[in-house]
């Protein structure tokens, strides 16, 4: 089993990257290697901090290691929140706030013009060098979040062809269609390939 490290703090996406990995990998926290400090964000765009979140990782433990950085765009909102996703409504990072954010700048916005999308890049740097990998899911924003399990904007982001949200799937389901699902997708086919398995 190979140690990669996930520079992330979210256990949530932890539980979902090692469900598509598989047991082949052993995918760690930083924290788990008792790094618990902030992993910097500055950029303006999800490629630009997934690759900057990788290098910092590596930077600290010249282990095989990979980010994503994830953004929502909204069309009617010009794209928003965009790389702001998981602060739109302010720090510290609170999901429901976020929602009842992006659903009040969407008050009477019909249907047809609710469309949006879910945009990973996924950064991986195995021996210093960078690959990287984009999935995208496309939707909708529901006008009201529905229970269920997930987290983030999933209470309220329909994937195209379905008629629930995110939220509403199992991790399996969700992990077939989603912008994460897709990246890792492509990450574990890399790993697969370069180690022959």
């Amino acid at each position: 089993m190979e140690d990669i490290v996930f520079a992330s703090a979210n256990r949530n996406k932890l539980a979902e990257v090692r469900k598509i990995l598989g047991p082949d990998f052993n995918v760690m926290l930083p924290s788990d290697l008792g790094f618990t400090g902030n992993i910097p964000e500055t950029h303006e765009t999800v490629r630009e901090n997934s690759e900057q979140k990788a290098r910092f990782i590596w930077d600290l433990f010249h282990k095989p290691c990979f980010s994503d950085d994830t953004g929502l765009e909204v069309d009617a909102l010009g794209g928003a929140p965009g790389v702001y996703s998981a602060r739109y409504a302010g720090e510290p990072s609170n999901p429901a706030r976020n929602i009842e954010k992006l659903l009040r700048e969407l008050e009477g916005v019909p249907l047809g013009k609710r469309t949006a999308r879910f945009r990973c890049v996924v950064s991986y740097i195995e021996n210093g060098e960078l690959t990287r990998f984009e999935g995208i899911c496309e939707g909708h924003i529901n006008f009201a979040p529905v229970a269920g399990g997930g987290f983030g904007y999933d209470p309220v982001f329909v994937a195209e062809g379905y008629d629930c949200t995110l939220a509403e799937l199992t991790m399996e389901e969700k992990n077939r269609i989603s912008h994460r699902g897709k990246a890792m997708d492509l990450l574990a086919c890399h790993l697969s390939r370069n180690q022959g398995r």
